[in-house]
């Protein structure tokens, strides 16, 4: 089985797990436009947080954070399956992330996720993630 999410305007740590979720289960998870999804919490501290997470340690042992959001969005998925052990790696295997929609799946039917939208959500304060990509220098 196979699950096609649009992730425009969606909270990214709740977007996360729900695909995990599904990865672990054996879906097959798809989400498109990964650069629209968003980070609650303020601006400057997101930014200055995720720049540091980026600059610290070894450049050739990591840890390595991602400046395309396509792979940004695929790391923190990472986070919420058990990666280390077999059954979360082919989990992990079972998630794509794209930038957009490419051509060939352009005719599939996108889900989203109504509990995870920002709308639904008090809080004012979010960054999405081609924001933050681009702080760290990505090319978006």
């Amino acid at each position: 089985m196979e699950i096609y999410i649009d992730a425009t305007n969606l909270i990214l740590g709740r977007l996360a797990s729900y695909a995990a979720k599904k990865a672990i289960l054996g879906c097959n998870v798809k989400i498109f436009n990964c650069e629209k999804a968003v980070i609650t919490g303020n601006k400057a501290y997101l930014i200055k947080e995720y720049a540091h997470k980026r600059q610290r340690g070894n450049p050739s042992k990591g840890p390595f954070v991602p400046r395309i959001p396509d792979r940004f969005v695929r790391r923190v998925v990472r986070g919420m399956v058990p990666y280390k052990i077999s059954k979360g790696r082919e989990a992990y295997k079972r998630v794509m992330c794209y930038v957009g929609v490419p051509e060939n799946f352009k005719d599939k039917k996108l889900i989203t996720i109504p509990s995870s939208d920002i709308s639904k959500t008090k809080s004012l304060r979010f960054l999405s993630v081609k924001e933050i990509c681009a702080s760290m220098g990505g090319r978006v």
